[in-house]
């Protein structure tokens, strides 16, 4: 298994951040913003559930100067579709600026679904 870090040469030593780690805080932010039913995720692999590892439509790809996020989500049915994926752009770009200082130049929000409400029994 390859593990990703991001580095982050801030002060007198270098702190790895694993991919795993920014992919998790993303989906986070992503899931506390009002109008997104869930980030989306595949079903489970195996080998991911044995490890421990979710796995997701979540990527981070950087560079050493910036670090762009592509993350899926699916939207409450009713909700304005693009006033959702820009409160999870912000949302994911604070949180990831807040807790790892990565400079964040994009978040990259991919729709893939729509989840209606469930019709309640009489």
């Amino acid at each position: 298994m390859v593990e990703k870090y991001f580095v982050d040469p801030s002060g007198n030593s270098n702190v790895k951040i694993a991919d795993d780690v920014i992919t998790r805080i993303a989906q986070e932010a992503a899931l506390r913003v009002d109008g997104v039913y869930n980030s989306y995720t595949t079903k489970r692999e195996i080998g991911d559930f044995l490890a421990g590892r979710t796995p997701s439509k979540t990527k981070v790809t950087a560079d050493e100067t910036t670090s762009v996020v592509d993350i899926s989500i699916v939207v409450e049915y009713g909700r304005n579709i693009v006033e959702v994926a820009e409160e999870v752009q912000d949302a994911v770009k604070e949180s990831l600026g807040n807790m790892t200082d990565l400079d964040i130049s994009a978040v990259n929000v991919h729709i893939n679904g729509v989840r209606a409400h469930e019709q309640q029994s009489m």
